[in-house]
């Protein structure tokens, strides 16, 4: 018995040692696993970022990517349907706003391994979709270094709009990144202003020898009516926000020209108000006419009452549409 504990007593150091090197060798090594995951994750992204600004993901690059840890980078994922069968308009024009915006990230000084533009197609990712219970496109989530998505973490393209600038703003609240938005060149505008003034310039040429039009205070007064109607029906908003045409319901295909909420609006929206403020005007144009002029009496009526129906119903469409979206307004007249 007494050789048997000393072979015992012998052997005690030797598990203890053993057991001491495997506590402190098996998390290192663990650690180490992981830092190499990170690094070639994270060289992957870098290596496809230097040939794209946005990266293409299937459902497979998604959830090694950008689901599944290590990570220690952000990714801003842009969820959309550009395939032509799915007839998304609104999608394409985001997608040149958020390739506007990862361009201008990409080729900044400020540019580094801490965020990622990507973006997943639902044709080649459906089941990323399914797996994220997301049934409409376009959509832009966050996904932080650490931790899950919050609510915050998925932009409010119904109230904002897809703008780049209000995408980098958003961004930078996200994650502390500052992307100034480069945009490329436009000449359209320039174009347009140059036709512009060769037409006006033509026009007062051939014209020299009889320039009493200038003086017409109809055409001032129409002009002047164009740039108020443009104004007032959001024209500035939609320039600023970049709000998207109109909405198609992905479920049953329904198509929403105006917006829900006063807060945000549709570019068909401006468009409809637009057109419903110029007929309301011309209705009391007509209602002036028929007052001040000194012609016949029963065209006089006539014009009279075509500038009160005028008046009336557009007045009450335009004021139905105010109802929908500023739920709770009790007063309408006619539409309802």
């Amino acid at each position: 018995m007494a050789i048997v504990v000393r072979k015992s007593a012998a052997k005690l150091p030797v598990m203890s040692v053993l057991l001491i090197l495997l506590l402190c060798v098996l998390p290192g090594g663990g650690q180490k696993k992981k830092e190499n995951l990170l690094s070639e994750k994270v060289e992957q992204l870098m290596e496809w970022s230097s040939r794209r600004s946005v990266v293409r993901m299937n459902g497979d690059k998604f959830r090694r990517f950008v689901k599944a840890p290590p990570r220690n980078y952000s990714v801003i994922v842009m969820f959309t349907a550009l395939q032509p069968q799915r007839q998304c308009s609104v999608c394409r024009q985001a997608n040149e706003e958020y390739q506007v915006l990862a361009n201008s990230w990409r080729y900044s000084s400020a540019f580094s391994n801490k965020l990622f533009f990507t973006v997943v197609d639902y044709d080649e990712g459906a089941d990323v979709f399914q797996q994220l219970n997301m049934n409409s496109a376009p959509t832009f989530m966050h996904f932080p270094a650490k931790g899950k998505p919050k609510r915050a973490d998925t932009f409010d393209l119904q109230r904002i709009g897809f703008a780049s600038e209000q995408l980098a703003k958003w961004i930078a609240d996200r994650t502390d990144v500052q992307i100034r938005v480069f945009r490329p060149p436009n000449y359209s505008g320039t174009i347009a202003l140059a036709l512009l003034v060769s037409l006006v310039g033509g026009l007062l040429y051939l014209r020299r020898n009889n320039l009493e039009f200038i003086y017409n205070k109809t055409g001032w007064a129409m002009a002047a009516l164009c740039v108020v109607f443009a104004m007032t029906s959001g024209q500035m908003w939609n320039h600023i926000r970049g709000p998207p045409y109109a909405h198609k319901n992905p479920q049953n295909g329904q198509v929403s020209y105006i917006h829900g909420s006063s807060q945000a609006q549709f570019v068909a929206e401006s468009h409809i108000i637009l057109l419903l403020n110029a007929a309301i005007t011309m209705g009391m144009v007509l209602l002036n006419e028929a007052a001040t002029s000194k012609g016949d009496v029963g065209k006089r009526r006539i014009i009279c009452l075509v500038g009160l129906g005028l008046v009336v119903f557009f007045f009450s469409f335009l004021l139905s549409i105010f109802r929908s979206k500023y739920h709770g307004y009790p007063y309408s007249f006619l539409i309802k």
